[in-house]
């Protein structure tokens, strides 16, 4: 198990490479002047050079790369171009939002999709399954962020029972596991979960349509195993799979939670992408991106290892 580990941890490295690459260049090619955001209409030309100078954009761009990488290897991504405080601080704070949210929501998706999924599996073409089928095509068709705003208007402005917007009573960016924060968590969390909730559902009534169509299944029943036991052989063979869709809903939320933090105003990464991106904030929408993707590619990583861990008969290259 050590081995394949460090094996895969050696896959990694090109991957993680290729992403700081992607994420380089996506941005800097990307039409406009970042410092138009901050620089005033009747700057002069040396004001202008000197701001390209202090950011390093008067280099070329492979120098700007290898100069942006080491210092992101020194766990220094620069400094925002709009706040002027360290994009590190900045994208750590927005991202322990994002990790709260989307473990939330991936929780709440795994819960309801497995029972969904269950139950249809177990009772496939009866009433429940049709129930569970309809639920699930409602959770990945319906549009998140308007779904966020049907939550907004009913249970924020129509019968006022949780807060719209925002993490906390306070208005800072930093939530808190108290009951006055979580009332902030509900509306943005639920709304999230819909999606993987769907997702789920259908993908563990299909492997337990299919697990209990195998062989196997007959064979416990025929030694007398109740259905007690045969569930635990069901769970034991789906776990997998199910763990695999699970870590990559999460990686899915934690990286495209845009739209539903700018609904919703929390103070994650996507409402921070969405701010650098609007005043084109080249550093701290690299920082941003980089950090996302390195999280996606770390939880695919985790997600492997735990598979295998969970079902050795998993054979890898």
């Amino acid at each position: 198990m050590l081995l394949y580990t460090l094996k895969r941890l050696l896959y990694v490295t090109p991957v993680a490479f290729g992403v700081s690459v992607v994420c380089f260049l996506l941005v800097h090619l990307a039409p406009g002047d970042p410092l138009s955001a901050v620089l005033p209409a009747d700057a002069t030309q040396q004001t202008i050079d000197e701001m390209r100078a202090a950011y390093g954009f008067d280099k070329p761009l492979p120098v700007q790369y290898l100069i942006w990488l080491w210092h992101v290897l020194h766990g220094d991504l620069g400094t925002s171009i709009a706040t002027g405080r360290p994009v590190a601080a900045e994208v750590g704070r927005a991202v322990v939002n994002s990790l709260i949210l989307a473990a939330v929501a991936t929780a709440i998706g795994f819960t309801f999709g497995t029972l969904f999924g269950f139950v249809a599996g177990y009772h496939r073409n009866s009433a429940a399954d049709r129930a569970a089928s309809a639920l699930s095509v409602f959770g990945v068709s319906v549009p998140h962020y308007w779904l966020g705003m049907v939550m907004v208007i009913v249970f924020s402005a129509t019968l006022g029972w949780l807060p719209p917007t925002g993490a906390g009573p306070d208005g800072s960016g930093n939530w808190r596991p108290d009951l006055d924060h979580l009332r902030y968590l509900i509306l943005p969390a639920v709304t999230m979960s819909v999606i993987p909730t769907g997702i789920i559902a259908r993908t563990v009534r299909a492997l337990v349509a299919d697990i209990l169509s195998q062989d196997f299944v007959e064979a416990l029943r025929a030694k007398g195993m109740d259905e007690r036991g045969v569930f635990r052989h069901v769970v034991r063979n789906a776990a997998p799979t199910a763990l695999a869709i699970m870590g990559l809903q999460l990686g899915y939320l934690l990286g495209g939670s845009i739209l539903i933090e700018t609904v919703f105003a929390w103070p994650g990464t996507g409402f921070l992408l969405n701010a650098a991106i609007f005043q084109r904030d080249l550093p701290l929408l690299q920082g941003s991106i980089l950090v996302l993707a390195m999280f996606f590619v770390a939880l695919n990583l985790l997600v492997d290892v735990m598979q295998t861990a969970l079902d050795p008969r998993i054979e890898r290259a």
